[in-house]
């Protein structure tokens, strides 16, 4: 994190330089969780990044969890509900009062995103299994968060899979998704909660498009360590 000096002589604190400067930035929040039966799961793509600082920084492997907003009709970006890879779905109840959606296209929306959140989940393990999070204490990652609604999913699969704690750890997130979160994980960790919260990327000085190959890369070299092991 980093700080400019206002005209007034206030230091004030801007964001971050980029995700891994974020990543350890959190990581330093999150050591109290730190033991053998830790998991870190980055949300891809731009949550990967930042969670192998954090994986790093815990000695805890690192997996990822593909979860997909569910968009409106005609207008995708607006959230109305996030689906992840297992089928796990929430729905923004408050948005789809005040919509009229065609018949079917909730259930045909799902489908196609849950189709995709398979595929990318397929992509970035390289064909390794999943985790399991079975008792385990489970960090999910991301690089912000604004409205929460595909963490709201995320924090829903990983529920179901047993964990004993579920921590959402971001370097920024929006002060209305920390109440909402709050009630569906054991605990939220943030380095920042802006009053004033337009889009993620304004916390960062760098926040280039991250690329699947990127993401491979990283969950690849964390496993290497744990298939050497496994060979020794």
């Amino acid at each position: 994190m980093h700080a400019r000096k206002a005209n007034d002589g206030e230091v004030r604190v801007m964001g971050f330089v980029d995700r891994k400067q974020a990543g350890e930035l959190l990581a330093e929040r999150l050591t109290r969780y730190a033991g053998p039966d830790t998991v870190v799961i980055g949300l891809p793509r731009g949550g990967v990044p930042v969670a192998r600082e954090v994986a790093e920084r815990l000695n805890a492997p690192l997996d990822v969890l593909a979860s997909r907003k569910l968009g409106a009709p005609g207008n995708p970006e607006f959230a109305i509900g996030a689906i992840t890879a297992r089928g796990v779905r929430v729905l923004n109840h408050e948005a789809l009062r005040h919509l009229w959606l065609p018949p079917g296209y909730l259930e045909q929306e799902a489908l196609e995103q849950r189709r995709v959140a398979e595929s990318r989940e397929h992509l970035l393990r390289n064909g390794r299994a999943p985790i399991s999070l079975k008792d385990k204490v489970v960090i999910l990652v991301d690089d912000g968060i604004a409205t929460g609604m595909t963490a709201r999913a995320a924090v829903a699969d990983v529920r179901e899979q047993g964990p004993s704690k579920v921590v959402l750890a971001v370097p920024v997130i929006a002060a209305d998704s920390v109440r909402v979160l709050s009630a569906e994980a054991d605990a939220v960790v943030s380095v920042m909660v802006p009053e004033v919260f337009y889009a993620v990327g304004q916390f960062y000085d760098r926040f280039d498009q991250v690329e699947d190959d990127e993401v491979r890369a990283i969950l690849d070299a964390a496993r290497a360590p744990a298939s050497q092991a496994e060979r020794s």
